[in-house]
């Protein structure tokens, strides 16, 4: 009877294994305890500038007053001012709003801002919330309120959240109507709940 007693053992500490290993996937309890930190900088307002060519520089040029001659004079049509290049147009905020806390402890701010060249994206700054699996950055038509599973009806999902803490940027598809949304959520779609969402104003 003992080696009865034996395998009914193992198969308890076996199935209890799984279990456990089944449930640290889905939970992912240390994350908890480790913040992914991201600080990306707007797209389109940093600009790189060419360093000056080194080597000696050349000793300016003088003309005998008795060779200047006048280019009207042979047909040669005086050379035109440098026109100076237009600045560049720059990111324009077209709304922004405050994280509210549901699930997990979520402040910052989220902002949609259109690009020089068209596109728009969505920026989180300074924002700190909790670390999770699987937590979505959405756009939602819906209204920020009280109970939160409303925010998944007709949302538009940015992908994964590049960081718990920090700057990031998730542009939207091209194409996309921003006026059609109203807030960003920080869902995880693992539990179907939403750590923090911000109303768009």
């Amino acid at each position: 009877m003992g080696w009865i007693r034996r395998g009914r053992w193992l198969a308890v500490s076996a199935v209890g294994a799984a279990a456990l290993l089944v449930g640290l996937l889905l939970f992912q309890p240390w994350k908890l305890f480790v913040n992914e930190v991201v600080d990306e900088a707007l797209p389109g307002t940093t600009t790189n500038s060419a360093p000056p060519a080194s080597g000696p520089t050349p000793a300016p040029t003088t003309s005998s007053p008795s060779l200047t001659t006048d280019p009207t004079a042979s047909g040669t049509p005086a050379p035109s001012p440098t026109s100076t290049p237009a600045p560049p147009t720059p990111p324009v905020e077209l709304a922004r709003g405050t994280f509210r806390s549901y699930e997990h402890t979520t402040t910052g701010t989220a902002r949609l801002i259109r690009l020089p060249d068209g596109r728009v994206v969505a920026r989180l700054e300074n924002l700190n919330t909790s670390n999770g699996p699987d937590v979505h950055v959405w756009l939602s038509p819906a209204t920020v309120g009280s109970d939160p599973s409303g925010l998944a009806a007709g949302h538009l999902d940015l992908g994964v959240i590049k960081g718990n803490q920090g700057n990031a940027n998730y542009l939207l598809p091209r194409g996309t109507d921003p006026s059609r949304y109203t807030s960003v959520a920080l869902w995880c779609e693992r539990f179907s709940v939403a750590f923090g969402a911000a109303t768009l104003s």
